[in-house]
């Protein structure tokens, strides 16, 4: 056992991004408590080292782990992520990202938690952007409920910050692909494409395919979670890389990745789609002593890898 190991309670923990935090406290030698409804997560990707509740975190047993378990670190990523459903019913939005974060942190004050590290978004959270890429404290003006959300999430944390002496980190993730990534629903268009490309068929991209997104691996959300353990005060960091690249990259490089030579289908644009998105994430790295971003074709042959895995393992099952 370590000297500085900690309680590092994980909402979300069975999910994509989540799930390999909770392998890097666990293996960083923490006691690591998940908290996951499963209704996205899946239990095969808890680290068996992990304690799993399969609490919701609006729940009231939740509110009571935290007080009991003698928490010292909520990193919280269990959240409503789909943005059009957030469109459709903005008051269920609400309910789970700003009434379950708020469940959260009242508890957290009352159990003496000492640090908060929140999972932001770095797309939703600022809009249609004035510069490229945009820096922390570009301004926020959030076009969708599930942006709302996150902002008012923030301005909680430093609330609670002011009021209450809570340490806590928000991290604006940029879009984040990899590894365990869900290809179904509106999930990253990253394993959507790689998991229709493994089956044979075709990928449909919305309109001329020239919108862009900043790509992030999730490696590198990890080491901004891990490097964050602990920092005092107030803080806000975009995890991002600052490129922008458009979905016909996107897809020519998931092609390369595979060794395929294929070409997408063309469908109507999106209603509502945001044309351009990317973050200037230098400021975290400086702060946190990151080291430069995986660039895409590393990121892609990864990912590809594990999808192709998952395929194989499939078609012998």
């Amino acid at each position: 056992m370590t000297p500085d190991r900690k309680t590092i309670l994980v909402t979300g923990g069975a999910g994509f991004i989540a799930s390999h935090l909770s392998d890097a406290f666990v293996d960083a030698g923490h006691r690591v408590l998940i908290v996951d409804d499963l209704s996205g997560g899946k239990r095969e990707n808890v680290p068996a080292a992990a304690e799993l509740f399969t609490h919701d975190i609006r729940d009231s047993a939740t509110a009571d782990l935290i007080r009991e378990a003698s928490v010292d670190v909520i990193v919280h990523h269990a959240a409503q992520m789909d943005v059009r459903r957030s469109t459709e019913d903005p008051r269920f939005d609400a309910d789970v990202n700003i009434g379950g974060t708020l469940n959260l942190l009242t508890a957290a004050t009352e159990a003496s938690v000492d640090q908060v590290i929140f999972a932001s978004t770095g797309g939703a959270i600022y809009g249609e952007q004035d510069y490229y890429p945009a820096r922390e404290d570009h301004p926020q003006r959030p076009v969708s409920p599930y942006g709302v959300s996150k902002l008012a999430a923030e301005r909680y944390l430093f609330y609670f910050h002011v009021a209450h002496g809570l340490n806590a980190t928000c991290l604006r993730y940029a879009n984040v692909y990899g590894e365990r990534q869900n290809p179904h629903g509106e999930a990253g268009v990253v394993a959507i494409f790689l998991k229709k490309l493994l089956a044979g068929e075709n990928c449909r991209i919305n309109g001329d395919g020239l919108q862009t997104r900043d790509y992030i691996h999730v490696s590198d959300v990890v080491a901004a979670n891990v490097a964050a353990l602990g920092k005092p005060g107030f803080n806000t960091y975009n995890v991002g890389t600052g490129i922008e690249t458009n979905v016909v990259e996107l897809y020519h490089g998931l092609t390369a990745a595979l060794g395929l030579d294929s070409a997408p289908e063309h469908g109507p644009a999106a209603a509502g789609e945001q044309r351009r998105s990317c973050i200037d994430a230098t400021a975290g790295r400086e702060a946190l002593g990151l080291d430069a971003p995986l660039d895409l074709a590393a990121g892609f042959a990864r990912t590809a890898e594990w999808f192709r895995g998952r395929a194989n393992e499939a078609s012998t099952a």
